[in-house]
């Protein structure tokens, strides 16, 4: 055990890293207006940030004198600000492209990167384009940068002769910090170069360390800062008018209030009473013919804002809370449902983050649902009962994050799902770590994770996972290796997603990147991984994968790369069956698949993205194929609009069409598949603060089936007479949205959505996409909502005053 702990600690304590950079602020009682032009004194006696070097591509080459950078700091009670120039000997070239806000677009940037702890592991960065668009994100080693998360802070930008200026005010409440009176802070200053698609960085990121928080400046001279307090109402008033062709147009009013209050410094809670998700961007749903879910995107901002602590495990999918009902109603005769919610309300919702200054990341995060009730209506006596398809359910997640030695961690997560009655409840819970060497040269890292499922009516399930991983992680070549056990009765599915269970799995690769740029190449980089699967019951192989990648940048900022997968022998997929116990298997033959992607330099008004991709099974006939093309053309700093179109194609492709319960059998089906997704995107946008956008998208996708199997007991399959259902399917999709937002003031927002959408789901169709297209459009399938919200941050210093 001593040897063991001599070899952790030398693990986690090795070597340190060159000397850092470091700036020195000062407090000022002046007023700084933030208009870009730095007129206060407070500038005048400001230390200076220079001396930039380049972050990519020829990684720490010093900025030419020409385009150099400098940054100031002071700090007030209220806020922390800085004051960048950022030269340019061609000003008129300056890119400045107007975007909604978190879209850099074609536009030079400036940003800074704070971490209040200076603990390596995740920064607050702001980012202001040279049209004053503004961006914000978290990043962290593990999660990267997630951009879904919202600050209020103010930023400004002057054109100049000699370059372009930004100032910006950043509020102490979008920054957690601990509660010292004397303090530290982690700090990076980045220019985005845009035209020449250059990054510099005011303290070295070195390309050759993957760990870009742990190679910060150091930003001194903070101290005895008397915060105000942290409490923000965001009231909301939204209007939603509804009409289709089978119903009459209604109108609908909604009001709720959004609530921040800072515990502290570093802790914070974040509630919504009445949540409104009426305007969040559409599910892009697809024709699903596999024993999968499928999973989407969480477009809602409580549940994206500030949730690193929350993703731990990745026993979290948010879309479980207020989705769709998890049962449907059983009918006796005659009966028939007239009426079916398709989403469970949120009621109410909160989360409590925080890290403090030892370290430790604290997180609660609640939310409840309402009951949910479809209407069963007798077709003979006309009478009308309730049938309950989902029950008022409360969901928790908590979690205790350690960070230590600036790059390494240890966590405990636990989430619960208690539904009311006899709903099924379930828990889960993760002891995870996370260790890095202190020069980021190796990793290693693993979890241990228990469920417990109490399912009421029958035996409860228990079952645990367990993973571990070693990688080196730094320099031109790395590689990793690691495995994963998955028992039968694991489930994480109340709160988290799962797909597969009752396995093990091993995995290595290996990879090359070049760290400067060459001749050819500003990025180069190859991955190469090897991965496969086995069931624990039977020890048959589920996956046996080589994954081979290339992606370049070439001297003229155009990306292209390819790469292959093959899948050189048999497997077993124990999943397509749908068996309630995965005991019958499908036999999957050898298949080798191919890509390729070329993007050009989106600097240019006219780009360009072309992906073709084909497949080939060890089976007669059995071949998939397909390509994207998007065509986007910047027609001013103010409009742009992007097309894009998808088609694939798959032949003899088999699945599952269903099974007869009293033989036993279980059918398949050969399949001839066709998919075209046309979409298109676009923008003008007025100014920094007010833009509109227009997202439609038309989804078509068909299978029809030739020929019908039965399931043999060895995974293989006969012909036969025995199924005569028909399963052809034809999925129709139409979403077209056109918005206009207008941020009128710090977090405060108008916004106006028009939005119309149909789905058609068929089992006789024609299959032509001209017929499809026209069919779903027409009147008496669309749906058109019209929607206006206005959402008002109030701030309690300013209303108190």
């Amino acid at each position: 055990m001593k040897s063991f702990f001599n070899l952790f600690v030398a693990f986690v304590c090795c070597f340190g890293y060159s000397q850092k950079k470091s700036l020195t602020t000062q407090f000022t009682t002046e007023k700084i207006i933030v208009d870009g032009k730095f007129d206060e004194t407070a500038w005048l006696k400001a230390d200076v940030a220079k001396d930039f070097v380049m972050w990519m591509p020829d990684n720490g080459k010093a900025e030419p004198k020409e385009h150099r950078t400098e940054v100031k700091v002071t700090y007030d009670n209220e806020a922390i600000y800085f004051a960048a120039t950022m030269y340019d000997d061609e000003p008129n070239k300056i890119l400045k492209e107007l975007s909604q806000r978190d879209d850099s677009g074609a536009a030079d940037r400036v940003g800074v990167f704070i971490n209040g702890y200076n603990d390596g592991q995740q920064e607050f960065s702001f980012i202001i384009s040279a049209a004053g668009v503004q961006e914000d994100f978290l990043f962290t080693e593990s999660n990267g940068e997630d951009s879904s998360w919202n600050a209020i802070w103010e930023g400004k930008t002057q054109i100049t002769d000699f370059g372009w200026t930004a100032e910006i005010k950043i509020p102490y409440a979008a920054l957690r910090f601990s509660s010292e009176k004397k303090q530290t802070w982690g700090i990076n200053f980045i220019r985005d170069f845009k035209r020449e698609r250059k990054f510099y960085s005011w303290n070295l990121i070195d390309n050759k360390i993957n760990s870009r928080g742990n190679q910060e400046g150091i930003l001194n001279g903070i101290e005895n800062i008397k915060t105000p307090t942290r409490l923000f109402l965001i009231p909301y008033s939204s209007f939603y008018l509804n009409s289709n062709a089978n119903q009459k147009t209604k109108g609908n009013l909604k009001g709720g209030v959004d609530i921040k209050y800072g515990i502290n410094d570093a802790f914070t809670l974040d509630a919504i009473l009445v949540p409104d998700f009426g305007q969040t961007t559409f599910d892009n749903v697809i024709l699903n013919l596999g024993p999968f879910e499928q999973q989407f995107n969480e477009n809602r901002p409580f549940f994206t804002e500030g949730t690193e602590l929350f993703s731990k495990g990745n026993l979290f999918y948010s879309r479980r809370i207020g989705g769709s009902p998890s049962s449907t109603p059983e009918l006796s005769a005659n009966e028939s449902i007239t009426e079916s919610p398709g989403k469970v309300n949120l009621l109410n919702a909160l989360k409590i983050s925080g890290r403090t200054k030892n370290g430790l990341g604290i997180g609660v995060l609640n939310a409840v649902t309402e009951k949910t009730e479809a209407i069963i209506t007798n077709d003979i006596t006309g009478t009308s009962r309730k049938a309950l398809i989902e029950p008022m359910a409360n969901y928790n997640v908590f979690v205790l994050d350690q960070r230590f030695r600036k790059n390494s961690s240890v966590s405990f997560i636990n989430t619960n799902v208690t539904r009311n009655g006899n709903g099924r409840d379930g828990n889960v819970s993760a002891l995870l770590f996370d260790l890095n060497t202190k020069k980021n040269t190796y990793n290693l890292s693993g979890d241990y994770k228990y469920s417990y499922v109490n399912l009421l009516d029958t035996e409860n399930k228990k079952g645990y996972s367990s993973s571990i991983n070693f990688g080196e992680t730094s320099g031109k070549f790395q590689f990793g290796a690691g495995a994963e056990y998955i028992s039968k009765g694991f489930d994480k599915d109340d709160m988290g997603i799962q797909f597969q269970s009752n396995y093990h799995s091993f995995y290595s690769n290996g990879s090359y990147r070049i760290l400067n740029p060459t001749k050819t190449f500003n990025m180069f980089n190859i991955y190469l991984n090897l991965y496969s699967e086995f069931d624990n019951r039977t020890g048959r192989i589920q996956q046996g994968m080589l994954n081979f990648n290339l992606n370049s940048i070439n001297k003229k900022n155009n990306y292209f790369g390819g790469g292959f997968n093959a899948r050189p022998i048999k497997t077993y997929d124990f999943y397509e069956p749908r068996t309630a116990d995965q005991s019958r298997f499908l036999e999957i033959p050898e298949v080798v698949n191919a890509f390729f992607y070329y993007s050009s330099n989106y600097n240019k008004k006219f780009a360009l993205d072309f992906n073709p991709s084909f497949g080939i099974a060890n089976e007669k006939g059995r071949i998939g194929y397909g390509f994207s093309i998007s065509p986007r053309y910047r027609f001013s700093d103010h409009l742009s609009l992007t097309y894009s179109v998808e088609y694939s194609h798959q032949d003899n492709n088999l699945g599952y069409v269903g099974n007869n319960s009293s033989s036993n059998e279980i059918f398949m089906g050969r399949r001839d598949r066709t998919t075209y997704i046309n979409a298109i995107q676009g923008k003008f946008t007025v100014n920094s603060d007010m833009n509109f956008n227009l997202s439609l998208r038309h989804y078509l996708s068909y299978a029809k089936y030739s020929q019908y199997y039965s399931l043999n007991t060895n995974g293989t399959l006969s012909p036969t007479t025995h199924f005569s259902q028909n399963s052809d399917s034809i999925f129709n999709a139409w979403n077209l949205d056109v918005s206009y937002s207008w941020w009128f003031a710090p977090g405060s927002q108008l916004s106006i959505l028009y939005r119309n959408n149909a789905t058609l789901f068929e089992n006789e169709f024609v299959n032509d996409l001209g017929t499809n297209l026209k069919k779903v459009m027409d009147r008496h399938y669309l749906n058109h909502i019209f929607s206006i919200s206005m959402r008002y941050f109030i701030d309690y210093n300013s209303f108190k005053k």
